[in-house]
């Protein structure tokens, strides 16, 4: 495992480069000769940079060198106020991803661990995640299981 990089909390400043390697993750799904993006990558640095400068959404990055080579993100779910249980927040994890010359170097387990022990600092319940193929195994490895107790009804169909 290499050690060549740092992990630190995302700034709004890193919104540009979040957005690039967002295309560039969303791109991977489109194996072969990716589509033209339909959205311009401005969109989604503004998207990230008001998020991480109103504080509602964190992020943390895994640096080598000067640039950015892997992200995570999480998203606070609010749980409604009840008399007998808690209503810890659940967090929603999401755009993880690596650059494909860094991956299976430990840069994901540390994101995830970085990830977790803010969750866990900050009282929230339970942490989710869709996976990907792709991402699932490194997930499990990290702790993350399949639920009991959850549902979905997709919208788009």
């Amino acid at each position: 495992m290499t050690t060549d990089f740092t992990v630190r909390p995302a700034r709004p400043d890193d919104a540009r480069r979040l957005a690039e390697l967002r295309w560039a993750f969303k791109q991977e799904d489109h194996e072969g000769q990716p589509p033209a993006p339909v959205r311009p990558l401005e969109e989604a640095e503004r998207w990230i940079r008001e998020r991480l400068g109103n504080g509602r959404w964190r992020a943390w990055v895994a640096e080598a060198g000067d640039d950015v080579c892997g992200h995570v993100f999480l998203c606070p779910v609010e749980r409604m106020p009840e008399p007998y249980g808690d209503n810890r927040p659940i967090g929603y994890v999401t755009n993880f991803f690596v650059t494909p010359p860094r991956r299976n170097g430990g840069i994901g387990s540390a994101l995830l661990e970085a990830l977790e022990l803010h969750a866990r600092s900050a009282g929230f319940d339970t942490l989710v995640v869709w996976p990907s193929d792709r991402s699932s195994p490194l997930y499990r490895r990290s702790g993350f299981r399949s639920p009991e107790e959850l549902l979905e009804l997709p919208l788009d169909t």
